[in-house]
């Protein structure tokens, strides 16, 4: 059974769109079938993985708005059985298209139905905001993770985050699991680290995966060159971090 993952936050740079490339890239290695939707107009998912958001000819929003078919949007990756759909630009224009749509809510609901029979998991990357694009993604999934920044104020935005998924799920009669938040951009060195992960874990008890993203400064390098931190820094502890998430969200289905 497929099951299609959203990484949200609405709160920018915490490395989501970092987890949302990575993180496939170790559940292929292992003998999963994956799919990446880039659904944040600023496409950097798109761009890190090695297309340019700006000269493809198809993108996730033609197949959003109708104009062609999902399949047709998929690209392949340099790692096999990791594919993706990209983004481009043109997707902020569709949160003014589809506003006054009836059941624009689960257009990419819809636009996952199919495709995703071939995937074992389909990852979402999610825009910094809390918009139709946003309530899209919520409603598509089936699970939900969360990258939370390792410092003092991002519980406030976690909580923030977490009613604005409950009210979607009242609203729509979704069925959808949060399967936890985990800890991005950690710095072992400093008590701030520290103490806002033993805040995280304290305050979301059972609900925080044991994997902590560490502070990179390959995780940081590896889009310029456009690879995966697998590719550019296999034996870094940022890759071992990742491996260990992949193992941590493989394992809930097992």
């Amino acid at each position: 059974m497929t099951r299609i993952i959203s990484l949200c936050n609405n709160k920018g740079g915490v490395g989501k769109t970092t987890s949302a490339v990575n993180l496939p890239v170790f559940l292929a290695a292992s003998g999963k079938k994956v799919l990446l939707v880039d659904f944040d107009p600023q496409a950097n998912a798109t761009l890190s993985l090695g297309l340019n958001p700006k000269k493809i000819p198809l993108s996730v929003y033609q197949a959003l708005i109708g104009q062609t078919s999902p399949q047709s949007v998929i690209r392949t990756t340099p790692f096999f059985d990791y594919e993706m759909m990209p983004s481009s630009p043109d997707l902020a224009g569709a949160q003014m298209e589809l506003a006054n749509q009836e059941g624009w809510q689960s257009r990419l609901a819809n636009l996952l139905e199919d495709a995703k029979q071939e995937y074992d998991f389909v990852f979402i990357d999610s825009p910094p905001s809390l918009g139709l694009l946003t309530m899209n993604i919520i409603v598509a999934s089936d699970e939900i993770i969360i990258p939370v920044q390792s410092e003092y104020l991002a519980l406030e935005g976690l909580e923030q985050l977490l009613d604005t998924i409950e009210l979607v799920k009242q609203r729509s009669g979704k069925e959808l699991d949060f399967i936890g938040a985990f800890l991005t951009m950690y710095d072992r060195r400093k008590k701030l680290s520290k103490k806002a992960a033993k805040r995280i874990r304290r305050n979301f008890p059972n609900h925080v995966f044991d994997a902590i993203i560490p502070q990179s400064v390959s995780l940081a390098e590896a889009p310029q060159y456009r690879k995966t931190i697998l590719q550019y820094d296999p034996h870094s502890r940022a890759t071992k971090a990742y491996r260990e998430l992949a193992e941590e969200i493989n394992d809930i289905s097992n």
